[in-house]
């Protein structure tokens, strides 16, 4: 095996309010954030995981919640200053922010930017006012388009809007009008998702009613043509960006690379060659339990050795989401497995009109595009 490149991501795990949509673990705020003794547990937090990857520079940075701008531009600052302490994070490196309208409480963007963050991604959702109450936002459009502005003012250039489509009660034309008023503020990076009902949610506890599956693809086929004729590329299932401006830091998930999770939930990956594996850890979920363990020297809930057969599905289940496809020069040097383990799987794929190959490449074809479910059950343990 082969060291890939190294990310860092960093959970702030408070909100406003919990979206009735959001599975992650985000937890409402009540009272005060303890943010400066959770900033302190990120900082011993990683220094735990620090013997794992020594001298291996740090390429992308990523403050995720969670609501990270509930945190004041000079707690992100003080985070920075640490990571800068105990990582060699590349002079380049890429340092995403994620904000909701509404809840840039501390500081503006500008703060931010001076704190280090090159990079914002801003969750609109949508521009409809009927169609943020229907899934629970409590931002409205006037809020969306203050805090774009206010991206734009801070210098920061590179910034990603976060759009869904196939929501309560809208229509294809509701969806292409949200791409449309996206476009319309020129962001670098636009992520463009269904919303799902998943499990542990009050939308699955209580569904609301959503278009059908046919609707839901017109609207992201539409959508999509609007994206790409005003100049953005999809590289991912949800992803598109103008080019050069693609998430450096989501890039390294897809293809398969390491990254550090530290915070209340967070999960890491990291190759450890010695052993020829991976090793998955993920932190325990509820903050204060969480900060209460680092304190006493671990904040982990499970840290354990990824068999082969587990590290060939999570290989495929990530870079099946790229439209590039699947680099095969890069499956044994970051899985340890070789190549004949997926072989027939593959050559299914393949005679399925799902995937083809073309110069060492993985690609999916149209029908694979659509039907990646399907491709990547072929490489289930």
């Amino acid at each position: 095996m082969e060291l890939p490149p190294l990310s860092l991501y960093v959970h702030l795990p408070w909100c406003v309010r919990k979206c009735p949509y959001c599975d992650f673990n985000s937890h409402a705020v009540k009272g005060d954030i303890p943010a400066d003794e959770y900033a302190r547990s990120l900082l011993k937090d990683l220094q735990q995981d620090l013997p794992l990857v020594w001298g291996r520079a740090v390429h992308s940075v990523f403050f995720g919640g969670g609501t990270p701008s509930l945190f004041s531009a000079e707690q992100i600052q003080g985070l920075m200053n640490g990571f800068r302490s105990l990582l060699r994070l590349s002079p380049d490196a890429e340092v995403t922010l994620e904000a909701n309208p509404g809840t840039i409480e501390h500081d503006s963007f500008s703060a931010y930017r001076d704190a280090g963050i090159n990079r914002v991604s801003l969750g609109v959702q949508s521009f409809s006012n009927d169609s943020l109450e229907r899934i629970g936002r409590i931002h409205r459009r006037e809020e969306a388009e203050r805090a774009i502005k206010s991206i734009q003012r801070s210098g920061i250039e590179n910034f990603n809007l976060d759009l869904m489509y196939a929501l309560p009660g809208q229509s294809l034309a509701d969806a292409i009008e949200d791409v449309r008023d996206a476009i319309g503020f020129n962001p670098t990076h636009l992520s463009h998702y269904q919303l799902t009902l998943e499990p542990n949610t009050a939308f699955y506890a209580d569904p609301p009613r959503l278009p059908e599956e046919d609707a839901a693809w017109r609207m992201q086929e539409a959508c999509g043509e609007l994206l790409r004729q005003a100049g953005y590329e999809q590289y991912e299932i949800s992803a598109w960006a103008r080019p050069g401006s693609q998430c450096r830091h989501n890039l390294n998930y897809w293809r398969y690379g390491d990254f550090l999770g530290i915070g209340a939930g967070a999960h890491g990956k990291i190759t450890v060659p010695s052993e020829n594996t991976v090793r998955r850890r993920i932190r325990h979920r509820h903050p204060s339990a969480w900060m209460k363990q680092v304190g006493n020297g671990n904040g982990l809930a499970e840290d354990r050795s990824l068999q082969s057969s587990e590290r060939v599905f999570e290989f495929f289940l990530n870079q099946l989401r790229l439209l590039d496809g699947v680099r095969k020069d890069q499956f044994e040097p970051r899985t340890g497995a070789a190549w004949g383990e997926v072989s027939g799987p593959v050559s299914q794929a393949i005679e399925k009109g799902l995937l083809k190959d073309q110069n060492g490449v993985l690609a999916p074809t149209d029908l694979g595009w659509r039907f990646s479910n399907e491709i990547q059950a072929l490489f289930l343990p």
